[in-house]
């Protein structure tokens, strides 16, 4: 078929696959009578709200609480799911990989264009369709926003499967940075070592916590069970629940990170929760946050460590890219060792630091939000307080890596050559 109408087939596959993953949880539900509301219309605009949450697109809410307009609470909902998120996203990467397959250099365009366009309308329509007068999603944005997650999609699709980037939009950089002086070549080597040295320390921490909140669930497992016995939600709003705080499982180990990271994050106003101790007001009957840490915790300073030993690793694989320009060059200028080396190495840490604090900052902005009514006008961590306690605990990390790095590797180089002379 034509490009540009394949493109606007793939795009509408990813629409109603991406859709079907929020209507089949909600009909079931509707259909074992777990909502009070019967008619079918209402569960319909309801999973198209729920679509454009997932692409990430504001609800504008308002709830009437009493017989006059000043009772009326009205906020906005902007807290993502950055595990529903990842729906449309693999799926725009497999689209991207098929339109990839099916094009020339030249002729990418045409299907990406008429993916983009057709998922722009989807958006648009969902929206127009299922906005009520409780909640409502702008139009612009609903057609612009849900492209952020489906065009990286689909950029990140054609990319793998087209290998490179000269094959992909026709421009080699091999040949751009052949053309360049040994010097500016140097200076790039070292500064996308850097960059991914703090995309390396910042992966390191969240893995760490990660597993050490499901870690916290485990522990406090029978705590959730009792809030889902409470609730009494029957089989398919128990597994409606369950898919839910499956989407936002990614948010809460970004939160976890947070915690790490001592700054700590938010559920609502008044209530934080950091490593010191957890002041936290009445929250709703989620259960997962029955693993919530409870008061004054005598062993949570050590999670501190958790980002200083991913910065660590970061410096260690530093050394081990063998990318240390700026050293090289600094020796040079300065004969004294004792003085060249903390030297290079404050600069290293304080570079990979800031490369790590300003990732991190995008992860934290994108983990929170608002729920919209009520105290949870503040969700999660506070994008720059944590990246700045997260970028200075890496740094440290990076410089006690990158010192340590020749010893260890020099370990590791000496081994077979001790098992050769046995």
């Amino acid at each position: 078929m034509p490009l540009g109408l394949q493109g606007a087939f793939e795009a509408a596959q990813v629409f109603v696959i991406s859709a079907l993953v929020v209507v089949v949880p909600l009909a079931a539900v509707w259909f074992s009578g777990g909502f009070a509301e019967r008619d079918m219309s209402v569960i319909a605009r309801l999973a198209g709200k729920f679509w454009l949450v997932m692409h990430g697109v504001p609800l504008y809410l308002s709830v009437t609480n009493g017989p006059s307009s000043a009772s009326v609470e009205t906020g906005t909902f902007t807290l993502l799911p950055m595990g529903l998120v990842l729906i449309p996203f693999f799926l725009s990467w497999r689209a991207g990989r098929r339109l990839a397959r099916a094009s020339y250099t030249d002729q990418l365009w045409q299907p990406l264009l008429g993916a983009i366009m057709v998922y722009a309308a989807a958006g648009l329509a969902t929206a127009f369709v299922c906005n009520s007068p409780g909640a409502e999603a702008p139009l612009l944005a609903s057609m612009l926003i849900p492209l952020i997650p489906a065009g990286l999609g689909l950029v990140v699709g054609s990319r793998r499967e087209a290998g490179s980037w000269g094959r992909l939009i026709g421009v080699n950089a091999a040949d751009w940075i052949a053309k360049t002086s040994q010097d500016q070549r140097w200076a790039g080597s070292y500064a996308w070592a850097v960059a991914r040295s703090g995309f390396v320390a910042l992966m390191a921490a969240l893995c760490a916590a990660s597993l050490l909140l499901a870690v916290d669930v485990a522990a406090r497992w029978t705590d959730v069970i009792g809030v889902y016995q409470g609730m009494t939600a029957g089989g398919p709003g128990g597994a409606a629940l369950t898919l839910g705080q499956l989407g936002f499982m990614p948010n809460l180990a970004v939160w976890s990170l947070a915690w790490t990271s001592g700054a700590g994050f938010n559920l609502g106003a008044g209530s934080t929760v950091t490593p010191l101790g957890t002041v936290v007001a009445p929250v709703p009957p989620i259960p997962l946050l029955a693993a919530l840490p409870t008061g004054t915790l005598a062993w949570g300073i050590a999670a501190l460590a958790i980002p200083v030993a991913a910065g660590m690793l970061a410096g260690w694989w530093f050394v081990r890219a063998g990318e240390n320009h700026f050293d090289e060059w600094l020796s040079l200028k300065v004969r004294r060792r004792w003085l060249s080396l903390p030297a290079s190495t404050l600069v290293l840490g304080l570079a990979v630091g800031l490369v790590a604090a300003v990732l991190s900052c995008a992860v934290f902005w994108l983990s929170g939000g608002s729920v919209g009514l009520g105290r949870f006008t503040a969700v999660g961590p506070t994008p720059l307080t944590a990246a700045l306690w997260l970028g200075a605990e890496a740094a440290a990390g990076v410089v006690l890596g990158s010192l340590a790095g020749p010893w260890l590797e020099a370990d590791r180089a000496a081994a077979p050559q001790l098992s050769r002379r046995q």
